[in-house]
């Protein structure tokens, strides 16, 4: 079996872990019979910079007994949320994927609390071979990140986030440049699109709800800046994901 990650083909071989990073596109293919765990985890949107953001993940890790042990354990923590279909073409696609996202948030506490505790000590099987992104430690640009977080479902302007930050807009941008290697229109874009991916995954809202609760005045501009950043339309992207009969 393979998966595909931004045009980049990696063989899936046993007793390794593979980590696919948050709103990348992949695809699986298989020619035989494989057998593997996959396990999706998606982070709410935070007011801090994302470890995504921070760090470049190495794709694969060898894993150890622990490993299989800690997921053994995820497993008895969360029955019944095993992905029904076993075809790569249609499991990452199944909606029953998308209920299980949707069931966290009526998971008990001590469950919850020592998932997450078992997510984290898969995820630093990756830490020890990650490599930093670039990102500047200016705290100016984590308090811009932070302010632009906070506030994903108003309207965001750049001037606005210079003045939270005390520096001239274009010293804002020249940070972002150096920094994120972004504008931060072009942040601002992408954190809120990766919201609105979350909320018509997770939520009832229609297209256009999702696109007025993040402060988008213009549905055609909304679109545009969805199929920019993540390659469909949000109609397309309800459709692949099952979520509507």
């Amino acid at each position: 079996a393979n998966v595909t990650i931004n045009q980049k083909t990696y063989r899936l071989n046993p007793g390794k872990l593979y980590l696919i990073p948050p709103f990348t596109l992949h695809n699986d293919t298989c020619t035989g019979i494989f057998s593997l765990y996959y396990i999706h985890i998606y982070e709410n949107q935070k007011s801090t910079i994302s470890l995504f953001e921070e760090y470049v993940f190495p794709i694969e890790v060898d894993t150890d007994e622990l490993s299989a042990i800690l997921i053994d354990r995820l497993i008895k923590l969360n029955p019944d949320r095993e992905l029904l279909q076993y075809d790569p073409k249609s499991y990452t696609n199944d909606s029953v994927l998308l209920n299980n996202l949707a069931r966290t948030g009526n998971i008990p506490l001590n469950i919850l609390l020592e998932t997450k505790g078992i997510l984290c000590q898969l995820i630093s099987r990756f830490m020890s071979s990650v490599v930093k992104s670039g990102i500047s430690n200016d705290a100016r640009i984590w308090n811009a990140v932070h302010y632009i977080r906070n506030n994903l479902n108003s309207k965001i302007k750049v001037p606005d986030v210079a003045q939270y930050c005390n520096i001239s807009t274009d010293h804002l941008i020249r940070l972002f440049k150096k920094g994120l290697n972004t504008t931060p229109v072009e942040y601002i874009n992408r954190k809120k699109i990766e919201k609105a991916q979350l909320l018509l995954v997770l939520e009832t809202s229609t297209i256009k709800e999702v696109a007025y609760a993040l402060a988008f005045e213009n549905i055609s501009y909304f679109n545009k800046i969805f199929k920019t950043i993540t390659g469909k339309t949000p109609s397309t992207y309800l459709k692949e994901m099952s979520v509507y009969g």
